[in-house]
């Protein structure tokens, strides 16, 4: 029983990667909405960032465990092949590292209580950095995510509950630092003379 849920190989892995690219591009956009009007909105940026960690976390270690298999030659992963040379061997460590530098400078600059300085000027630029790599990468990807979605794979159960379990961390994570998220949007606001106190 426990053996059939856990069931899926390659397939599975593929349906887990989409179901959390899927989650991923919506949260994304809510945090890119954010950065229409920053000043306003540097909160909600800040929680939906505290938010996509676990989701980034998951979606890391799904593409990241589909990359170990097929280099440990396990023969299923062998036999679907691996993604272009292009996406293997440039946009996917750019994206990786970028990715990494984007949500370590923001968590530092939640701790820290910044708004400026160098760890800003390192978030901005690997957005920019990450901002390409990853349209590269979903444009790439985005063919395959329904059909990934649409086959019956054993294991769903599984993988429901993964991702489930991804985004309630990332709230649960997102709450807890929402008190250091309205501290640097009241600093923001009062720097930038909205506010009369």
């Amino acid at each position: 029983m426990l053996k059939r849920a856990f069931a899926g190989g390659v397939l599975g892995n593929e349906q887990l990667t989409a179901a959390v690219g899927v989650v991923l591009v919506v949260l994304l956009a809510v945090e890119g909405a954010t950065l229409l009007d920053l000043r306003s909105f540097l909160s909600v940026h800040a929680f939906v960032g505290m938010l996509l960690i676990p989701v980034v976390g998951l979606k890391l270690a799904s593409a990241g465990w589909r990359m170990l298999r097929y280099y440990l030659a396990s023969e299923e992963y062998v036999r679907r092949g691996p993604p272009h040379i292009a996406l293997r061997a440039v946009v996917a460590p750019v994206l990786v590292a970028s990715t990494v530098v984007l949500f370590g400078t923001g968590v530092l600059l939640l701790v820290l209580d910044r708004t400026q300085g160098t760890i800003v000027g390192l978030h901005k630029a690997s957005f920019v950095v990450w901002v390409g790599a990853a349209a590269v990468h979903v444009l790439a990807h985005a063919i395959e995510v329904p059909r990934a979605l649409a086959r019956r794979v054993p294991g769903v159960l599984p993988r429901a509950v993964a991702a489930t379990a991804a985004v309630l961390a990332g709230l649960t994570l997102a709450a807890v630092t929402l008190p250091a998220a309205d501290h640097l949007q009241d600093r923001v606001t009062a720097h930038a003379g909205f506010d009369s106190s």
